[in-house]
């Protein structure tokens, strides 16, 4: 990206959706907490479908503000929030699913997103077939069948991080006329935005990076067109999906500071990475800006920039991996990731890759850098590793 469009986005973060002029002088949309929504008179109530608000359920000025923000970042048609990410991931799933539908999905799908697949909608007759997150174009084709209902895409993928070749699934997607999406919580606009290289939806976990103050639980969908957004829509709509008030406001207000809290993730996760990447202790780096991640060549290719959210695997057993998760101070074990904090998530893959078994022996360990100093993180885990040499 260009010194000159950097400055566009940095600029358009501080002030995307904000009316000060509507709201007298404040620069901050509030939250709007509301549920029933007064309509003028019986004229109004005849046309309430073609207003603007009409139940908070489906929408306030707060979920408007947001929504129109995340669409411009992502140049998109229009954004849909949700209540959580995996809600956001649910709904498109639906949304292009019925009976007898066929899914395409990676091998690295998140995995409460992979178990709704496999517990929910199979169960109405749906399948899936997986594929491994770096395949060729004719083994993708040779998944594609009539029944086939959408490609999904994660750039990269859950834990261990490739990064897949997006053309690929566009150009076959495009020849068959199936809808794409992708999973951009990674990336977030600042980095990639997948509705510019050709797919139809781009879904992210405004827990995450949007937010980026772990205390609130918020997806968004955006989307290319107008009748990939009705189609979401419904979706959305009918599963009774919301976001509250307060969590629209707070991943507006976190969109303020995306940019700036993005340039400490990434360069202390970075520097993690590359000092990493040469201790006894670690056999394996899964960061995608290092040469020697699968997919580093399509993250040159599709990403401006890179996150502070990455994996390692130790050569360590449990009981090693345990003596060096209690002995960490800084770095926290807990689920997601993207907030001011560093954060430390131990996972085995043994038995969750389908399409080729995992090859990392020893202990996977996801590692995301919070906004501490990055000597700090560094030291905390140089110590906590020493307590397994």
């Amino acid at each position: 990206m260009s010194s000159q469009n950097k400055q566009s986005m940095q600029t358009a973060l501080a002030h995307l959706s904000s009316n000060p002029e509507t709201y007298n002088g404040l620069v901050n949309p509030p939250a709007h907490r509301a549920s029933t929504i007064i309509i003028k008179d019986y004229e109004g109530f005849k046309n309430c479908f073609k207003a603007e608000y009409r139940y908070g359920r489906e929408g306030t000025p707060s979920s408007k503000s947001f929504e129109d923000a995340i669409a411009k970042l992502d140049s998109a048609y229009k954004s849909i929030a949700t209540s959580s990410g995996l809600a956001a991931i649910i709904s498109v799933l639906t949304a292009y699913s019925k009976a007898g539908a066929h899914l395409i999905l990676p091998d690295n799908f998140y995995g409460f997103a992979r178990t709704f697949v496999e517990e929910t909608l199979n169960k109405f007759g749906v399948t899936a077939t997986y594929y491994p997150p770096l395949i060729e174009r004719g083994e993708l084709e040779d998944m594609v069948t009539e029944a086939t209902s959408l490609i999904y895409i994660e750039s990269p993928g859950s834990l261990t991080y490739e990064i897949q070749d997006i053309d690929i699934f566009v150009e076959v997607a495009k020849a068959h006329n199936i809808p794409t999406a992708c999973d951009n919580s990674w990336g977030t606009p600042l980095n990639f935005k997948p509705l510019e290289h050709g797919i139809d939806v781009s879904i992210m976990s405004a827990t995450k990076y949007i937010n980026g103050h772990s205390d609130i639980m918020l997806g968004v969908i955006s989307c290319r067109d107008e009748n990939t957004y009705d189609t979401v829509l419904r979706a959305v709509r009918q599963s009774g999906n919301c976001p509250g008030s307060e969590e629209v406001y707070l991943g507006l207000r976190g969109l303020r500071t995306l940019d700036v809290r993005m340039r400490q993730h990434r360069a202390a996760g970075l520097m993690l990475a590359n000092w990493l990447s040469v201790h006894p202790q670690v056999k394996m780096v899964l960061h995608p800006a290092l040469p020697s991640c699968p997919g580093h060549e399509n993250w040159k290719k599709y990403f401006t920039d890179t996150a502070g959210v990455f994996s390692i695997v130790l050569n360590i057993n449990e009981k090693e991996a345990e003596a060096f998760l209690d002995a960490l101070n800084i770095f926290k074990i807990g689920f997601s990731w993207g907030g001011y904090e560093s954060l430390i998530f131990p996972e085995q893959l043994s038995d969750q890759r389908l399409t080729k078994p995992w090859e990392g022996d020893g202990f996977l360990i996801r590692l995301h850098a919070g906004l501490e100093a990055p000597e700090d993180l560094k030291e905390d885990l140089r110590q906590a590793l020493e307590k397994i040499e």
